[in-house]
Order: structure tokens, then sequence, then C-alpha cells
């Protein structure tokens, strides 16, 4: 059986189109994977807290230190770890905000990042611990800005999710979603490749 993630992040919810896009894309896999359980994390309907101070320091301190705030500070995290940890196949629905990711987004990837649990440092450098896994990244966006020095987006999500051991992607493009010349292009392409991306 295959496990599926899914983490959506747009501020608009249901009504954002990386989350329709994202259910396509559910729709397809779960065709082709017919016993496929999905999870699902919504991170604007249920937003990640951000890191702070008190957070690391509740994540720095041993297990029988922990105090009760802390130990939910940290069974928190560790949830969402296991989320990622279980799945086989991770859809990423990240629309571009301001050249970058959702703020909630961002939470998330802070929370996942963990020394020794999804990576560890060795003496050849750092090392994924997330490794075999299947991942969709959808990325809609009002401009044009695939291949542009403007997508920091892309370079930024590659590289923490190379990061933590995440290598296979397939990065789904919806663009011009601003521009009314441009909209329905932009949704039909992403649509085609997600047709072929979940061919059998």
């Amino acid at each position: 059986m295959k496990k599926i993630l899914r983490v959506d992040s747009s501020i608009f919810a249901q009504e954002g189109m990386s989350y329709q896009l994202a259910n396509e894309l559910i729709n397809k896999l779960q065709s082709r994977y017919v016993d496929s359980d999905v999870v699902g994390r919504n991170l604007s309907e249920s937003a990640v807290p951000h890191l702070d101070a008190n957070w690391l320091k509740a994540l720095s301190t041993s297990k029988n230190e922990r105090n009760a705030e802390q130990q939910n500070m940290v069974a928190y995290s560790d949830a969402l770890i296991a989320e990622i940890q279980n799945a086989d196949i991770i859809v990423l629905a990240a629309p571009m905000y301001n050249f970058s990711v959702p703020s909630v987004m961002k939470a998330w990837f802070d929370h996942i990042a963990r020394a020794g649990v999804t990576f560890r440092y060795t003496e050849n450098g750092p090392e994924g611990l997330l490794k075999g896994k299947k991942l969709y990244l959808i990325s809609t966006r009002g401009g044009m800005h695939k291949g542009k020095s403007s997508d920091t987006q892309i370079p930024f999500i590659t590289t923490f999710l190379n990061f933590i051991g995440i290598s296979d992607i397939d990065i789904i493009y919806a663009e011009g979603l601003n521009m009314s010349d441009l909209r329905e292009e932009g949704l039909e392409q992403a649509r085609k490749d997600i047709e072929m991306l979940t061919a059998a």
C-alpha cells in the first residue's frame, strides 16, 4: 500500500489553485495506486507555529528533563516528522508568495529539519535521511517566473528537500494565474503535466 502525504499551504485554503490542482493530482495517484492511503496536512487551516527560542530549548532539553509544555512542543514536531517519514509519496502544494513559499510552509520545513532524525552530519558533509521517497511539487504563480532569476522559490525548496534526502522530485508549474490572457493556458499546462507524470 502506498502512503501519500499531502501538504497544502495556500492562504485561500480550498479555494486556492494549488489546492485544487493537488486534488487533481491526488485523484490521479489514487487511480494509479488503488490501495493508497492519503494523509492530509493543511497548513493554512491548522497553521504550524513558527520556531522560537522556547521551542528550540524544548528540542535541546533531554527527554527526562522536559516540563509538560516542552513535552507538548516536541510531540507536535515529532508528529510532523512522523508524517513525512511514513510517506512513500509526498504532494507539496506551494503557491509562490513574494518569490518564495508561504510562511506556514517555511515553518513546516523548520519543524521537519532535525539533526539526527531527518538529516545528519558526517565527515563527508550533511546526509539526508528521508531517502527513497517520491515528491510532486505544485508551484502556482500569479506571474511568469519559470527559468528566470525571479524564481527563487524552486531553488530554495529543492535545496531543502535534497538536504533532508528527498531528491526524486517532479515539479508542476501553473504560471500566469493573475494574468487574464495567460491564466487558462497556465492551468491547462499544469493539468497536462499532472496527466503525464501520473500515467501508469
